[in-house]
């Protein structure tokens, strides 16, 4: 599997490619990925699976920065990894993406499968290279996309379709935690897990709809997990409710599964640009009852409001208001949790990672001996 963003920095996209290799791994597959990575190839704590790429650098992309890899050098990187690898099938991540998928889509020869995860109805810059993208596209023998929005995308802006699989969750991982200490106390507690300095994460919302609850409920915290500067992000609230902001910054996998399960509430508070919504298939497996903006995909995971709350996008007035309701209803959270602990169970990873699997075989030659995979114009090994 190539994944396109850098494997330092976590997002939705090294997420995903990191659980479906091991899921994969568990089902019996030999799986290598390609990422960049500024660790060395022994760097601690780096997956077996993963074979380190050299360094990204920040690219401005669908709304956020990505750090990407591109150029000659992380060609030739490309190219001794599938040379090596003897692989039956390459499974390219994001291929629009100007990083290593692309480059390995216009190398490669042989059963190629791609993911798609974008959703960005609005793209003038795929629109651009839609042309440019189509050789190495149409290489691609399998198209998965993690969502309807991101089926979307792809028809609109690079044309063909693809078979909708969703981004899975490793719900074992997330099902047995324990809360961390001191959480969530008698006065209730709301989370948010996200960049804290990336506007369309919804952030700022949340803040505000917190400035409108906070005076009534003086116990209520805020607990924020995610990197940036989160003594800035409280700046904008009244001074005396900042000290009520705890900040975890980024965490570990164990103590993301425990926040989760640490607050009253989970709020998602996006503004757009989700394809899937990764957070919020981890909160529901941990069982925290999901307070998210209305946007499509939120709106598909949480089954249109049956599995976790929604809110109009932006609208801090009803964040606040749905918020305070599900805080003072402990009824209607535990109806929440279990609501969401069985719709979750369609993203487990065992189930999705299976249904890759079967993508996988339909573009393998009937027959095909190991390896099919080669470096265009090279030949055969």
């Amino acid at each position: 599997m190539v994944c396109p963003y850098t494997w330092d920095v976590p997002g939705g996209v090294q997420q995903h490619v990191g659980d479906l290799a091991e899921a994969l791994i568990g089902l019996g597959h030999q799986v290598s990925v390609l990422a960049p990575c500024d660790a060395g190839a022994g760097g601690d704590g780096l997956p077996d699976f993963l074979v380190p790429a050299g360094r990204a650098v920040p690219v401005p992309y669908n709304g956020s920065v990505a750090r990407l890899a591109f150029g000659v050098r992380a060609a030739a990187r490309v190219r001794r990894w599938i040379r090596e690898g003897a692989f039956d099938v390459l499974h390219v991540h994001e291929p629009a993406a100007p990083s290593l998928s692309l480059l390995a889509c216009w190398v490669a020869e042989g059963p190629i499968v791609a993911t798609f995860h974008t959703s960005n109805p609005r793209s003038r810059a795929m629109v651009a290279s839609a042309a440019a993208l189509r050789t190495a596209l149409e290489k691609i023998s399998g198209r998965i996309a993690v969502s309807e929005a991101a089926r979307r995308t792809l028809v609109e802006h690079l044309g063909g379709d693809a078979v909708l699989i969703p981004n899975g969750v490793a719900v074992h991982r997330y099902a047995g935690a324990d809360p961390l200490p001191g959480w969530p106390g008698e006065g209730g507690a709301i989370g948010f897990l996200g960049r804290l300095d990336e506007p369309r994460k919804g952030l700022g919302v949340l803040l505000d709809a917190f400035a409108l609850l906070g005076p009534e409920r003086p116990g209520l915290r805020l607990l924020l997990a995610g990197p940036g500067d989160a003594e800035a992000a409280a700046a904008r609230l009244p001074a005396e409710l900042r000290s009520r902001v705890v900040p975890l910054g980024r965490v570990s996998e164990q103590d993301k599964a425990r926040a989760y399960r640490s607050v009253d509430v989970f709020c998602a508070p996006n503004l757009g640009g989700e394809s899937f919504g990764i957070v919020l298939t981890e909160a529901m497996s941990a069982g925290a009852p999901v307070l998210a903006s209305d946007i499509p995909a939120f709106r598909s995971v949480l089954a249109g409001g049956a599995a976790g709350e929604l809110f109009p996008v932006g609208r801090a007035d009803a964040l606040a208001s749905r918020a305070a309701a599900l805080l003072d209803d402990p009824a209607r959270r535990s109806a929440l949790s279990a609501a969401a602990r069985r719709a979750v169970r369609a993203y487990d990873w065992e189930t999705v990672a299976a249904d890759v699997a079967r993508v996988y075989e339909t573009v393998l030659p009937p027959g095909a001996a190991a390896g099919p995979v080669t470096v265009g114009g090279e030949g055969a090994r």
